[in-house]
Parts: C-alpha cells; structure tokens; sequence
C-alpha cells in the first residue's frame, strides 16, 4: 500500500475526515465528530484523529488536507454596476468560490450603501464593473469610497482591466487589503470566473481563516486549503471528469446547494436571454431550503409550487425542527415529515438552479426560450446530505427520484434519465481537497461514489 493522505472538512456543524490512499484513491477509515466551535475546532479534528488512527496507525505520518465552512463560512459582499450583468455575475462567482452572498450593492457604492454593507459584515468583497475597455467611472468610484472610508477587510477586484492598476495604487495608499483579478465580465455575454475564484480562495486563506479565530493552534491555518462549497465544487469537476455530466444536491439542515459540472450545448446559446453567460461549472445556494434552520420556508415553497397540497401537519413539524435543529425523528410520522422536508427542498433547489423553458409565439413564429442551466441530459445525480446519508436506499431512492415528477410538462430543465446514487461516506469534499496534490487518489476516491448507495429511480 502507498502511503495515507487525510482530507479533513471542519463543517458547520460536523467535522468530517477520511483516510485514503495515496496511489489508489482507496478510502480506508472515516471518522467525524461535532464541530466543536464552542471550545478550538481543533479539538474535533483531535477526536477524528484518534478513531482514524484506531483504523490504521499509517495515519501518524500522513499528510493532512482541510477545508472549512465553521464559524459561518466565507461571507461575501459584492459591489457591482447593473444587476443584470456585473452584479449577477459577482453574485454567480462568490457562489461557485464557496462563499455565502451577504450582500449585494448595484450601482456602485457610495458612503451609505458602505454603511449597510459594514452591517452586513462580509469577509470579502468582490468589487467588479464595466466591461474591457468599456466606462470604469463606477468602478474607480466605489474603490475610492473603500479608501476614503477605510475599509479593512479583503477586497477582490475583478473588474475592467484598463481600470485597475490606478485601483490598485488607490486601495493600497489607503491600507486596504486587495487583489486583482481578470474581469468576470471582459465582454457582455461573456462570464470568465476562474481568476476571480483564485483570487478569493487566495483571500480566504489570508485573512479570513485566521480572522475568524476558530483555534488557537497554527496548525489549522496550515491545514485549510480552501472554503469547503469550494473544494465540494473541484470534487464534482473531478466526478464529471469519470461519469459525464454531473449535479449534486447537497440537503443540508440550513440550505440546499446544488453544484453542476455539464458540457454546454453551443445550439443552446439562442435559447437564453441571459447578458452573462452560463458557465460549465455551477453552484447555486437556496438558503431557505434546509431541514432545520430553514424547515418553515421548505413548507412555503412546497405549497408554493404544487409540491405539498396541504401544509398544516408540515408546518407543525417543520416549526419543531425549527426550534430544536438538534432534533431526530422519534416515530415513523416523524420520519415521513423529514422525508416530505428533503423532497421538496431537493426539488425546487434542483428547479432554481436548471431553470425552465417555455415555447413563445411572436412574429417569427414559435420560439424555445431558456432561463437557468439546462441538467435535462445530465448523466449522474448524486444525493449528499444527512438525511440522504443515514437513512436506507429506499428513503433516498423516493426523495431522489420525486425530483423530476411533473417536470417535462411543466418546463423545468432538471435531471430526466440521470443514473442516481449518495455520497454515502461523504467524500465529494475530499476529492476535491486531493485534486491538485494526488489527481489519481481523487479520481480514485471519486470512483467510490459511484454505487455508494446506488438508488435508482
């Protein structure tokens, strides 16, 4: 056997950490414990150590990857110029960076709107506006007003490029920490985000990590590589590398993130009327879609969208869970109001992150318009969540495959014929952690994923 690498993900709730093999991708011990936020979250890691050293003692000289989303995650304010365009395509990026959108500001920024975004408290901003070559008034503006205020925290500037050396210069005479980035929108209809996501992972790992004082010991800092939906995000790139086109819903107990990775049909193009772009590589946030903390708004949107007739008894259970987030299912009715919350929360995160199309008639004739990101051909659906991972495949099989009733007729773009299984073992995170330092281990712990729990439809 080669030797062991440790993937480690300090959750919000849970701290997670597998033991894989460094050659084959093998998982070889797994272990998690609370999060333990209220004393050093290294204390959990400790207690995760312990059960995985129990498994095999080749975990003393392994070499340990983390990521996190304790304490809140990563908070992200974004300023932009139209909403339409530089602010969702702010929006788009802080999401598939791993971070939670506090706050967005159209327009620019001015000494007001700064002072709701201070409320908003935000752990970066990603400043972007205009495209190439194109008007950087708003730009240069809102930069000058982070100056002049003296904003502290990190700022990703990922705007128009003739604009942003004397940004630059601008933030760095007044002390505000930044980075520059290329433009997220170089041209209308055009979303480039990759430089932007570096740039707020490199953020990340500077200054919020430690700024969030979750442990006292160095050693955390050196572990974390990035916000865990970040490194969930480069797990399912890896996924879709082996299976094709892939999307992953995440049911967690205070939102349901969906992550997608397809190849996009170049045909579809004249389908949309989006001014920026779908891009390949998705994840979307629905934080009123969660078990727990957000069980009340499941029960609206269900009823909203003709999921649940009647939500009376629902919304009994959901205000419990509500209340108690700790809360376990202590009866089979019990059990059944869990299973009802998952299903819809799956649903309509699948349904708000593929979008729909609608067939229009006009002068030329009948048109096919698309919004959102069409999952219709996606070839693996992959289930992650509590709810998913302890329960049966039955349970799993239900809530999974609910996700495309009444979706042809109705337009919905979401999975049709996808193959579906659970990440059981929780190990998404992991491959992602391992895909820049061992691409084979991750291909081969992603390997695993496929027939964990195989649910069918």
């Amino acid at each position: 056997m080669a030797g062991l690498l440790v993937a480690v993900d300090f959750g919000s709730t849970f701290t997670k950490a597998i033991a894989v093999d460094s050659g084959s991708g093998d998982l070889v011990a797994r272990a998690e414990h609370r999060t333990t936020i209220d004393t050093d979250v290294m204390d959990g890691w400790h207690a995760c150590r312990n059960a995985l050293l129990e498994a095999d003692r080749g975990v003393e000289r392994a070499e340990v990857l983390a990521c996190s989303s304790a304490g809140g995650g990563l908070r992200i304010g974004v300023v932009g110029n139209e909403e339409l365009v530089t602010a969702e395509a702010g929006r788009r990026v802080a999401l598939s960076s791993g971070g939670r959108v506090v706050a967005v500001v159209n327009g620019g920024l001015t000494a007001t709107s700064l002072k709701e975004l201070r409320k908003d408290r935000p752990d970066v901003v990603l400043l972007l506006g205009g495209t190439d070559g194109g008007n950087s008034a708003v730009l240069r503006n809102a930069a000058e007003v982070l100056a002049r205020y003296k904003w502290r925290r990190p700022v990703v500037v990922a705007g128009n490029l003739d604009a942003q050396a004397g940004i630059g210069e601008t933030l760095a005479a007044a002390g505000v920490p930044h980075v520059l980035a290329d433009n997220v929108v170089p041209e209308i209809g055009v979303f480039a985000p990759d430089s932007a996501r570096a740039a707020i992972r490199e953020m990340f790992l500077a200054h919020v990590i430690g700024g969030k004082n979750l442990s006292r010991d160095p050693a955390f800092t050196r572990m974390v590589r990035a916000a865990t939906p970040d490194v969930v995000l480069r797990g399912v790139e890896v996924l879709a590398g082996l299976h094709g086109d892939v999307a992953v819903v995440d049911i967690g107990g205070a939102t349901t993130d969906v992550h997608s990775v397809i190849e996009l049909d170049p045909e579809d193009a004249n389908l949309g009327r989006e001014v920026v772009a779908t891009h390949p590589v998705t994840r979307t946030v629905e934080g009123d879609l969660g078990m727990r903390w957000s069980a009340v708004p499941v029960v609206a949107a269900g009823i909203e969208s003709g999921l649940i007739p009647d939500g009376d008894l629902l919304s009994t259970a959901a205000a419990r869970r509500h209340a108690d987030p700790s809360y376990l299912p202590d009866s089979e009715q019990e059990a059944s109001y869990d299973e009802l919350l998952a299903r819809v929360a799956a649903t309509v995160a699948l349904r708000r992150h593929a979008g729909r199309q609608r067939i229009v008639f006009g002068p030329g004739g009948r048109v096919i318009e698309r919004s959102g990101k069409d999952l219709r051909e996606v070839d693996l659906l992959v289930g992650s969540g509590g709810v998913l991972r302890h329960n049966g495949p039955d349970v799993a099989a239900r809530i999974l495959g609910s996700v495309g009733v009444n979706a042809q007729e109705e337009g919905w773009l979401v999975p049709e014929r996808a193959e579906v299984c659970v990440d059981k073992d929780y190990v998404l995170a992991g491959v992602g952690l391992l895909a820049g330092l061992a691409p084979a281990a991750a291909e081969g712990l992603a390997a695993h994923i496929h027939g964990t729990v195989r649910t069918g439809h």
